[in-house]
């Protein structure tokens, strides 16, 4: 039996504001096994990135709290790799050089972390640009190698602010199958926050649906799919069926307006 890796209990956060406290999380209540890839649903603006920013131990909570591997977070935990919707790529340095930086942050091995790197630059097809620069890149080559630097430390906990939404489909459904072949091989635990359904059914062992504001957990659904999944996956009854399943729970509670 697998432990709970990820333990949000009762977990609240509130802004002061002069006008009105803004309350972005309500008594949320999650608990993620280790390995396990999990995507955070909901609409824009319900505070599925608010949820990971404190998960990251970057925003702290109004009340309740956050275990990860049986320690209470009180900053960012040891092991931790996060990627967020903007690349956040420094143009000044390589390509190399910005994967590169989370081993300078972390302070790693620099002949052990530079070959990490080569690797996994070669794993996300950007072999032969290590020395470009980022402006010189596409959008989706830039993410690339903003998930590159996330995983140059070995992170055992992967948070991933929809890495995908800036880019084109194509592009997206290309780093849809890149992502989930480096998380078979690795098996880390990753909370993935998206907008979109079909996203969230073909990457995910779990997606957690979540409410409008304040921000609950409405639905924790198991998506049993073989793996690895290929686009033609979209395409079976079966993927078909989670998709429509969640879409008419979105329709229920007021999120989806579709026909």
């Amino acid at each position: 039996m697998m432990s709970t890796y990820l333990d949000i209990s009762e977990f609240t956060k509130v802004y002061p504001s002069p006008r009105g406290d803004v309350h972005a999380l309500e008594s949320v209540n999650l608990g993620i096994e280790e390995g396990q890839f999990v995507s955070i649903l909901g609409p824009s603006g319900c505070g599925k990135s608010t949820l990971l920013k404190c998960v990251a131990g970057l925003e702290s909570g109004t009340c309740g709290q956050i275990r990860f591997d049986g320690e209470v977070l009180d900053g960012p935990p040891n092991g931790l790799g996060m990627v967020f919707q903007r690349d956040l790529l420094v143009d000044w340095r390589t390509v190399l050089e910005n994967v590169m930086i989370t081993a300078e942050f972390l302070e790693l091995d620099e002949s052990i972390a530079r070959k990490e790197a080569l690797r996994l630059l070669e794993l996300f097809g950007l072999k032969g640009f290590e020395h470009h620069h980022p402006w010189e890149l596409s959008g989706g080559m830039r993410q690339r190698a903003a998930i590159c630097r996330a995983l140059v430390g070995n992170p055992r906990l992967l948070l991933m602010d929809e890495p995908f939404g800036a880019l084109d489909a194509m592009t997206r459904d290309e780093l849809n199958i890149e992502l989930q072949h480096i998380w078979l091989q690795s098996q880390k635990t990753l909370l993935f926050v998206t907008h979109s359904i079909q996203e969230a059914v073909f990457l995910s062992d779990r997606v957690i649906v979540m409410s409008r504001n304040p921000a609950r957990v409405i639905e924790d659904m198991t998506i049993d799919l073989p793996r690895p999944r290929t686009l033609s996956t979209r395409g079976s009854t079966q993927f078909g069926e989670y998709v429509i399943e969640l879409q008419a729970l979105f329709k229920r509670v007021g999120i989806f307006k579709g026909e």
